[in-house]
């Protein structure tokens, strides 16, 4: 049974308010990302606990720390970026939440990230090291202007690091947005499936300035979906919809817009049979 989780900031900066919303709306699971308008990587000793206390006085659970791990450009210095993952997998610990949504990278100013790959892999492989002893597991999404922009190159980036350590997220309405694809169902999640553990559910229409509500874009959500079912699909569906607003470190969607999107994907989610929680 696949279980509904969100970026409840895109429903209110107040995180009481997101973990209250959530309870209300039956959504069981929270991929935490911003905290009060703070990011979970920089909240403090004190404010970790109290939105730890939030989460479990609401029962909901954690199912992915939402880090912009991998959101810098390539030739900054590794050391404090790996540092930095370090503390996502402390931080994955301390919610008990079995991934780290994370990215592969941009490339230095007026250059190609595919030029870098080998200095992708390699960061790649320094962080799934720090997994080694942990029971964590680092999930790549797709994502505009990353190494892991394409399809092929998540693809690459999982077979060459070569670890159970490393899955995929799979975010069809970031190939419509990025590489202007209307059928990614058909020629991106092929490439993908064998290691996506996770999903975001964000559409998206060919064109538009905002996100779609799920089932009305170009993003196949329906056909996603069915795919979901097809393979008794058991991980989390993350609502993500950006239909207010949507950038490359969050978005903006209102409570009553969400609730619409929810809706809207339980609607398509029974129609294929996909059984969510």
């Amino acid at each position: 049974m696949a279980k509904l989780s969100a970026f409840a900031d895109e429903v209110t900066d107040d995180f009481p308010e997101q973990v209250k919303y959530l309870a209300g709306e039956n959504v069981g699971y929270i991929e935490i990302r911003f905290v009060n308008q703070k990011n979970v990587m920089d909240l403090t000793k004190d404010e970790l606990d109290e939105a730890k206390k939030m989460i479990a006085e609401h029962d909901l659970k954690v199912c992915a720390i939402g880090s912009p791990i991998g959101k810098v450009k390539i030739d900054e210095p590794f050391g404090p970026h790996l540092d930095k993952f370090k503390h996502a997998v402390e931080l994955a610990q301390f919610f008990q939440a079995p991934y780290i949504r994370m990215f592969s990278y941009y490339p230095p100013e007026g250059e190609r990230i595919g030029d870098y790959r080998d200095e992708v892999m390699e960061r790649m492989s320094a962080k799934v090291e720090v997994l080694n002893d942990v029971d964590t597991i680092m999930v790549h999404e797709n994502e505009t202007d990353i190494y892991g922009h394409t399809a092929e190159n998540c693809a690459d980036i999982v077979k060459t690091v070569n670890s159970p350590k490393l899955r995929l997220v799979y975010d069809p309405a970031n190939f419509v947005w990025g590489q202007k694809i209307t059928n990614n169902v058909e020629k991106c999640w092929p490439l993908m499936k064998p290691y996506v553990v996770h999903i975001h559910i964000k559409d998206w229409k060919l064109g538009d300035a905002l996100g779609s509500i799920p089932g009305e874009g170009d993003g196949q959500i329906k056909e996603l979906l069915a795919e979901l079912a097809a393979m008794n699909y058991e991980g989390c569906l993350t609502m993500e919809p950006h239909l207010k607003a949507g950038g490359q470190f969050g978005g903006d969607t209102g409570p009553e817009l969400f609730s619409k999107a929810i809706a809207a994907v339980r609607e398509l989610a029974d129609e294929v049979g996909l059984k969510c929680e």
